[in-house]
């Protein structure tokens, strides 16, 4: 896994959160995951493809992707309703929008699938032979995890 594929998400992330929802976001300590990581509750999934295979996870609780929402749309929102849902799956077109942009400057090729919002108790994330570096956010509005695995594709 190379660093220049996954930092771009991870600052992509850092900066349209601090734009979007709270000034006051906090990167943790990134740590490299197994194979199978246990969803929070709510997941982004975006997937890439080109010259490289992969995805970019962002992953939360109900009541942070509800305060999330809240704060992108200026109003309590309470359930996660229609609104809640094109809320999130916007927030995960910018940031992997700004990181893809970021990496075709750097002359990298990558597409990008449209985000899925997936929501429900016990969801695990399974990656064969895909290593993924995931990295804790803080915020006001609760903790995140920017979960990316990335390999890159070998063509002949």
């Amino acid at each position: 896994m190379r660093v220049e594929y996954i930092n771009p998400f991870v600052e992509s992330a850092m900066s349209v959160l601090k734009s979007t929802v709270s000034e006051n976001v906090k990167r943790g300590t990134p740590k490299l995951s197994t194979s199978i990581n246990n969803i929070q509750g709510v997941a982004i999934i975006v997937g890439l493809a080109g010259q490289v295979s992969g995805r970019v996870v962002l992953d939360m609780s109900e009541e942070t992707a509800l305060n999330v929402a809240s704060s992108m749309n200026g109003e309590r929102l309470d359930s996660l309703d229609e609104l809640v849902s094109a809320t999130l799956t916007e927030l995960g077109n910018m940031i992997t929008g700004n990181a893809i942009t970021k990496l075709h400057e750097l002359g990298f090729k990558f597409d990008l699938t449209p985000p899925a919002l997936f929501v429900g108790d016990n969801l695990r994330l399974t990656d064969n032979k895909i290593e993924a570096l995931v990295v804790p956010l803080e915020l006001e509005e609760g903790n995140l995890c920017i979960n990316v695995a990335i390999k890159e594709n070998i063509y002949k």
